[in-house]
């Protein structure tokens, strides 16, 4: 109608059309000239909903897994989720969470409903960049950093064991590259050890493990450049000088068809008698489906403490491989049948039967070596088009689709991540420096060649 529009209508307006999604404001700014970042930053505060303007998140009751409609009330009981740990050399392990209900205080008692156990808050933060102010509390809605919780990982739900309600987890890809890493004087072995530790802690995609045989540290991480990111903070922020091997693909085993095994346990130790008697069978599972174990037995075919006690054999040999030590991946176990006696059958006995026993099973069920495949993403000038395909095909890949851009192809492959080392320096030659690529994880697949390769 030719009259100018309040302020406040135009800024409410936007919002509720934001909060039905029916249009997405745009900002343009550039960080690197602190231009439009300001404005962006209001934008977040007037536009975007607040915590009580969302629904009700769900979860899932820890021990029946119904979900549970979570409201973002501060009267409700507390619970929040760990998204990030840090180390800080004053503070110790900063664990910054969000609180979805209730209230958390200074100094208060807290249940980590994904570890099981109670830990303390000695102080809570809340962060402003590398500032911080002491609070408390914290209430629903609100970032903040507690310190003090010891065992607290990233993904975990924390709040009280009376309202033990699981938040969503966080879902963490598998590493494929390890690197061997060695201090450069024995004298800083521990040091190394300690600081590993502390990296892991904070990054959940890094994994750190000793060689049974050797000894050695092995590193684990998404990539080359991951692995040295890490390695640079180690040096430059821990002091600590390492050796690091050539990296290359960590790699994984399963199985390609059913198996049963009967495995017998007979050990004297200590002039005490172990013994134990079970049956496995293994079978492979579709991949990405992880490993699961199953018992069909009842507690008077076999005692409850024993069926834990085979599954911790299982999973242990999980970790442990079949033919190279690999992890094994994508088996399901099931204790099919077991013979115990009440004098001689020990909790160990039948740790040590799951453990032998999936080895057998596995070897008699055709193992097999995966590799990982990555998701590779190509972009380049139309000229270059055959050179790029024609090396991607020289490298096991596939190219999955192919999108025309103005100027560029955008070229989607996947290609054994074993066959990417060296592509940067390939792609550039092959396109005058003109293209460019990203990789990430997609899946597992059975390496040609397999364990002869």
């Amino acid at each position: 109608e030719g009259k100018e529009i309040a302020e406040n209508i135009l800024k409410e307006t936007i919002k509720q059309g934001t909060l039905r999604r029916d249009f997405v404001p745009v900002f343009c700014g550039a960080s690197l000239r602190n231009m439009g970042i300001q404005p962006l930053l209001d934008g977040v505060v007037n536009y975007l909903p607040s915590p009580s303007e969302i629904p009700p998140i769900i979860g899932h009751h820890s021990k029946t897994g119904k979900e549970v409609k979570i409201p973002c009330r501060k009267e409700a009981p507390p619970l929040a989720l760990i998204f990030k740990i840090q180390n800080d050399r004053e503070a110790g392990s900063m664990s910054y969470l969000r609180v979805y209900s209730g209230s958390l205080k200074n100094g208060s008692t807290i249940y980590n409903i994904s570890k099981k156990k109670r830990e303390r808050i000695t102080r809570l933060l809340r962060m402003h960049a590398n500032r911080y102010n002491r609070e408390n509390t914290v209430e629903a809605g609100d970032i903040a950093v507690a310190i003090g919780l010891k065992d607290a990982q990233t993904g975990d739900t924390v709040g009280t064991d009376k309202f033990p309600v699981l938040l969503e987890n966080i879902k963490f890809p598998e590493p494929v590259i390890s690197v061997a890493i060695e201090p450069k004087t024995l004298s800083e072995r521990k040091k190394l050890n300690a600081v590993l530790s502390l990296l892991a802690k904070e990054d959940p995609t890094f994994f750190v493990k000793e060689n049974a045989e050797t000894g050695q540290l092995i590193v684990s991480g998404m990539g080359e450049l991951h692995l040295d990111v890490l390695v640079t903070r180690m040096v430059e922020e821990y002091k600590v000088e390492a050796k690091v091997g050539k990296p290359h693909v960590s790699y994984r085993e399963s199985i390609s068809k059913e198996a049963v095994h009967k495995e017998k346990f007979h050990r004297v130790v200590g002039g005490k008698e172990n013994t134990a008697v079970i049956i496995l069978r293994v079978k492979p599972l579709e991949r990405g489906s992880g490993n699961r174990f199953i018992s069909i037995l009842n507690k008077d075919e076999l005692p409850d403490e024993l069926v834990r006690s085979v599954k911790r054999g299982v999973e242990n040999a999980f970790n442990a491989g079949i033919v190279f030590g690999y992890p094994a991946i994508d088996i399901e176990v099931t204790l099919e049948s077991a013979e115990y006696s009440q004098t001689a059958s020990t909790p160990f006995a039948f740790e040590a039967a799951g453990s032998l026993g999936f080895d057998a099973a596995c070897r008699k069920a055709d193992p097999v070596l995966l590799e990982p495949i990555m998701l590779v993403d190509v972009m380049c000038p139309k000229e270059f088009v055959g050179d790029v395909i024609g090396n991607l095909n020289s490298r096991n890949g596939v190219v999955l689709n192919m999108e025309n851009k103005p100027g560029m192809d955008h070229i989607h492959a996947e290609v054994p991540l074993a066959q990417m080392f060296g592509y940067s320096t390939a792609l550039r030659s092959s396109t005058q420096g003109r293209g460019t690529f990203s990789m990430e994880f997609s899946h597992f697949a059975v390496k040609e060649g397999g364990f002869s390769s």
